[in-house]
C-alpha cells in the first residue's frame, strides 16, 4: 500500500498537499483538465517495493476513479433546474439516469450496512465527499473513526458524519471559512445537515427520491449542531434564534433559503471590504461594519430640537456622523464606544420637544449626560431599521464591556504565558463583527425577529438567563491556549474545567477548556465566577466522551460553549413560558384619576417616607455615631425586656400627635389650607397633548396594577400548590421558621435580625447578601402566575367553558344511567 499520494495542480485532488487550487478543496477537478497523478509515496516496510508496482496501471485506475468522482459531485451539487436553449427552465433529476446510478455505485467505498440500519443517501454523499476533501476514501475514514472511538459511538452513523465533516472544518481557522464561496460546498453542507438529521434509510429509496435534497428541510436540531461549526455562519449562543428567523413559520430551512442566506452573508463581507478601501485614509486602524446613508432612508441627528441629515458610520470601536452640507459632507463627529458606562436605548423624537416619531436611538452615559447622541433612522417601511441599528450599536458597546470584564489587561505579562492569548481580544471582536454581519444579511432577506438583539451574541447574553456562564465559556475559548511557561500565583484555588493530563493538574489554579487550553486564574476578575451556577458548571466541565478535534469541534460530544449555550437556551425557554403566564394575567382597561392618585398617595405616605429615609441613612452608616446610638437603644430595649411597651408607646405617640394637631388647628395656628390636598394644574396645552398626557398617566397606573396582580397571582400559585416543588420549598421554610421561633427566645431572634439588617451594607457582607438576593429574585421569576379566565360580558357562568362542557357530559351520563335503571 502507499502511505501518501498527491496530484498535479490541474487535477484538483490534493491528498495531503496544500490544495491552493479553488476546486481542490472539493476533491474534483475542472471538467476541462485531465487529471494526472504522480506517485510520491513511500513503501510500508519491506512487504511492498515501489519497483514492483506498475505505475501506469495505478495512474490509469486513479484517473478513472477521479473522473467519476468529479462527475458525481458536479451532478449532486449542481442546480436541479436548468435552462434549455429556448430559455425555458427544464427540470432534471440527475439521479434518475442509469449513468448516475452507475457512477454512484462506483464512487461508494464505505459499507452502507451498519448495526443500526442502512445509511441514507445523504449520509453516504456527505461521508464520501468530505473523506475525499480530507485526502482519503470513505472506507479509510470509516476505519480510522472505528479505531478512535468505542463501539457504541461508532455504531451511531451520525457520529461518522460529524467526524468526516468536522475533520475537514478543523483544518481552517479563518474568520469566514474560505470554502463558503464555492456553491458546491454550500450544497454539501446542506446535504450534511440532512445526513446528520436522518443518517439511516427509512425504506429503500427510489430514483426520484434520491434527488429530493432540494425539497427537504433541515430541522432545528441539525442546524444548531452543524451551522456554528462553519466559521462565520453562526455562533453557539444565538444559533437557535437564527434558525427561528430563517425558518419563520416553516418547520425547517430549505436548500434555496440556505443558499440565499450564505450568499447574502458573503455579500455583506464583500461590501465591508469596499467600505474599508473607500474610507482607508480616515479609518485605517478601525474596521468599518456598516454605513447608514440614503436619500430614501436618511439618518437624522437631533440637537436642540433640530434635525440634521447626514451619514452614520459604525466601526468596531466608534460611531461617526458626518452632517450633510450644501457643498458635500462636513467634518465628522466621533463617539467612542469603548468607554465604560456607555449605553444605547430606543428613543422617541419630534419637533419642538415632542415625541411623535418612535424611530430613534439615544447613545449616552446617563440621563444627565452632556455627551449624548440622538440619531433617528427614518424607515418608511416600519421601525425595524431603528431596531437593527440599536442592535448594532449595542453589540459593540457590550463587546468592549465583555472584554473589560472577562479578558486580561493589555499590559498583563501573563498573556505571554499562554500561547495565542494575545489574540483573544481580536477573536472576541471578530465574533461580534460576524454577529453584526449575520444580522445585516437577515435584514436584507427581511428575515428578522421582533427583537433583533436576540441575533447578536454579546447583547443577547447580557440579559439571557445563564448568560454569565456562556460568557465565561467564551472567555476561556478566546483567551485560552496551551501553557507555554510556568506561571506561579500566590493563591491556588481548586481547578475548574477539563483536566487533560496529569501535567495540567499541576496548574490547579486555572480553568481548562475541553482541548486542554488554559485560562489563567488571575484573569477571573468578574464577580460572576463566584456564583453557584458557575462553580457547578465548571465542576462538571471535565466530563467528556467524544473525539476532540479542536476546542469548538468535538465529535459525539459538546464543546464547553455549546454546553453552556444549551443550558442557556433551556432556561430562556422556561423564562419565556413563565413570562407567557404573566402576560396572560395582565388585564387592560383600568381607569382612574391619575393626578389625584399620585398626589394623594404622596401626601398620605409622606410621614412614612420620611421615617423610611431616616432609617435607611442609619442602616447605611452615613452618620456612624447616630447608628451606634440607635443600635445601643434598640438592644437595651430588647435585653431589658421592654419590648411589650413598644407598641403601646407608639400608639400613645400617634394619638398625642393627632390631638396636638387638632388643638393647633382649632386655634387657627396651622392656617386654613392645612390638610388640603393641592393639585397643580397642567400647563396650557391643546386637546391632543392632554389626551397623550392622560394616556401616559393611565399606562403608568395600569403597569403598577399589572405588577401587583402578577404578584398576587404568584402568591396564589404558591399557596394553592400550582407549582408543587415551589410550594414544598416555601412550606419547608415556614416550618423551619416556626421551629426556630418555638425553640429560641424571641428577643434573641429579634437581636439577630437587627444585626443582619445593619450589617448588610458593610464591606465583609455586601457581596454575599447581593448573591443571596439575586438567587431569591431568580427563583421568584420562575414562579408562574395562576391562570386567569375572562368570561364574556353578561355571562352568569362561574366556570370556564371546558369545565362547563365537562359537567354537561357528566349530567348526560347520569341521566342515561337513570334511564337504564328505570327500564
Amino acid at each position: 500500500m502507499l502511505s501518501k499520494f498527491c496530484a498535479s495542480p490541474s487535477s484538483g485532488f490534493c491528498g495531503h498537499g496544500n490544495g491552493n487550487h479553488p476546486l481542490c478543496r472539493f476533491g474534483y477537478a475542472s471538467r476541462y483538465d485531465k487529471p494526472r497523478f504522480r506517485i510520491v509515496g513511500q513503501s510500508l516496510g519491506d512487504r511492498w517495493k515501489l519497483n514492483d508496482v506498475d505505475a501506469n496501471a495505478v495512474q490509469e485506475k486513479l484517473n478513472s476513479w477521479l473522473l467519476k468522482t468529479q462527475s458525481f459531485l458536479s451532478e449532486v451539487t449542481s442546480p436541479l433546474v436548468r435552462t434549455s436553449q429556448s430559455g425555458k427552465p427544464v427540470t432534471r433529476d440527475a439521479f434518475e439516469t442509469q449513468d448516475m446510478d452507475d457512477i454512484f455505485m462506483a464512487e461508494q467505498t464505505i459499507n452502507s450496512r451498519t448495526p443500526n440500519g442502512i445509511l441514507s443517501l445523504a449520509a453516504i454523499v456527505s461521508v464520501e465527499q468530505f473523506s475525499r476533501m480530507n485526502g482519503l476514501t470513505g472506507q479509510k475514514m470509516q476505519k480510522i473513526f472505528k479505531a478512535l472511538v468505542p463501539e457504541s459511538t461508532y455504531n451511531d452513523a451520525r457520529n461518522l458524519v460529524e467526524y468526516c465533516c468536522f475533520r475537514f472544518l478543523s483544518r481552517d481557522a479563518s474568520d469566514i471559512h474560505p470554502s463558503l464561496k464555492e456553491p458546491a460546498f454550500q450544497r454539501l453542507i446542506f446535504i450534511t445537515m440532512l445526513a446528520w438529521e436522518n443518517p439511516y434509510q427509512e425504506h429503500l429509496a427510489s430514483g426520484s427520491e434520491k434527488a429530493s435534497f432540494q425539497r427537504k428541510l433541515v430541522r432545528e436540531e441539525a442546524f444548531v449542531r452543524l451551522a456554528p461549526a462553519i466559521s462565520g455562519v453562526a455562533d453557539r449562543s444565538t444559533v437557535h434564534n437564527l434558525f427561528k428567523a430563517l425558518a419563520g413559520d416553516e418547520q425547517g430551512i430549505s436548500l434555496s433559503l440556505w443558499l440565499t442566506y450564505v450568499d447574502e452573508l458573503l455579500k455583506v463581507h464583500e461590501g465591508r471590504k469596499s467600505y474599508q478601501i473607500r474610507e482607508s485614509l480616515n479609518l485605517s486602524e478601525e474596521r468599518i461594519l456598516c454605513i447608514g446613508s440614503s436619500r430614501k432612508r436618511p439618518v437624522l441627528k437631533w440637537e436642540n430640537n433640530m434635525a440634521w441629515p447626514g451619514k452614520v458610520t459604525l466601526t468596531d470601536k466608534a460611531i461617526y456622523f458626518e452632517a450633510a452640507g450644501l457643498f458635500g459632507q462636513n467634518d465628522s463627529m466621533k463617539l467612542d464606544l469603548t468607554r465604560p458606562g456607555l449605553r444605547v436605548e430606543k428613543a422617541k423624537v419630534g419637533p419642538f420637544g415632542s415625541v411623535l416619531f418612535d424611530s430613534a436611538v439615544c447613545i449616552s452615559y446617563g440621563p444627565e449626560s452632556k455627551d449624548t447622541w440622538l440619531l433617528e433612522f427614518v424607515d418608511l417601511g416600519g421601525e425595524m431599521r431603528r431596531d437593527v441599528w440599536h442592535a448594532f450599536i449595542s453589540e459593540i458597546i457590550v463587546l468592549h464591556k465583555f472584554i473589560g470584564e472577562y479578558g486580561p489587561k493589555e499590559d498583563d505579562e501573563s498573556l505571554f504565558h499562554v500561547y495565542g492569548a494575545h489574540k483573544g481580544k481580536e477573536r472576541a471582536i471578530t465574533s461580534a463583527i460576524n454577529s453584526i454581519a449575520r444580522l445585516q444579511a437577515l435584514q436584507f432577506m427581511r428575515k428578522l425577529l421582533d427583537d433583533p438583539t436576540k441575533l447578536v451574541q454579546f447583547t443577547y447574553l447580557q440579559y439571557a438567563p445563564y448568560g454569565d456562564i456562556v460568557s465565561q465559556a467564551l472567555a476561556v475559548n478566546y483567551w485560552g491556549g496551551p501553557l507555554i511557561s510556568k506561571f506561579i500565583e500566590e493563591h491556588n484555588p481548586p481547578a475548574q474545567g477539563a483536566r487533560p493530563s496529569s501535567e495540567m493538574i499541576e496548574s490547579s489554579n486555572h480553568v481548562f477548556d475541553i482541548d486542554g487550553s488554559v485560562y489563567l486564574h488571575k484573569w477571573k476578575t468578574s464577580p460572576s465566577w463566584a456564583s453557584s451556577a458557575s462553580v457547578s458548571f465548571w465542576k462538571n466541565a471535565s466530563i467528556r466522551q467524544g473525539v476532540v478535534l479542536s476546542k469548538n469541534l468535538v465529535v459525539a460530544d459538546s464543546a464547553l460553549v455549546e454546553r453552556a449555550a444549551g443550558t442557556c437556551k433551556q432556561k430562556s425557554q422556561a423564562a419565556e413560558k413563565t413570562q407567557a403566564t404573566i402576560d396572560a394575567a395582565m388585564l387592560k382597561g383600568i381607569p382612574s384619576n391619575i393626578d389625584l392618585f399620585k398626589v394623594g398617595s404622596e401626601e398620605l405616605l409622606l410621614p412614612l417616607t420620611i421615617i423610611a429615609t431616616r432609617f435607611e441613612k442609619l442602616r447605611h452608616w452615613e452618620e456612624p455615631h447616630l447608628t451606634i446610638s440607635f443600635l445601643a437603644f434598640s438592644y437595651t430595649i430588647i435585653f431589658r425586656n421592654l419590648l411589650s411597651y413598644i407598641f403601646p408607646t407608639a400608639l400613645i405617640i400617634l394619638a398625642t400627635g393627632m390631638l396636638t394637631l387638632k388643638g393647633l388647628k382649632e386655634q387657627g395656628r396651622l392656617g386654613r389650607s392645612f390638610g388640603m390636598i393641592t393639585l397643580r394644574d397642567q400647563p396650557p396645552s391643546n386637546t391632543i397633548e392632554k389626551i397623550i398626557a392622560v394616556k401616559d398617566g393611565m399606562r403608568d397606573v395600569e403597569n403598577y396594577l399589572q405588577s401587583l396582580n402578577v404578584t398576587l397571582l404568584k402568591i396564589h400559585t404558591i399557596i394553592l400548590s400550582g407549582q408543587p416543588q415551589i410550594t414544598t420549598e416555601v412550606a419547608l421554610v415556614l416550618l423551619s421558621s416556626a421551629t426556630v421561633l418555638l425553640t429560641v427566645p424571641f428577643k434573641y431572634v429579634l437581636a439577630f435580625l437587627i444585626f443582619d439588617l445593619f450589617t448588610r451594607e458593610l464591606e465583609f457582607r455586601r457581596e454575599m447578601v447581593k448573591r443571596f438576593i439575586d438567587s431569591l429574585k431568580e427563583r421568584w421569576d420562575t414562579v408562574p402566575a395562576a391562570p386567569v379566565v375572562v368570561l364574556p360580558y353578561g355571562s352568569n357562568e362561574s366556570t370556564p367553558e371546558p369545565d362547563r362542557k365537562g359537567n354537561k357530559d357528566v349530567e348526560k351520563s347520569e341521566k342515561s344511567d337513570r334511564s337504564n335503571n328505570s327500564v
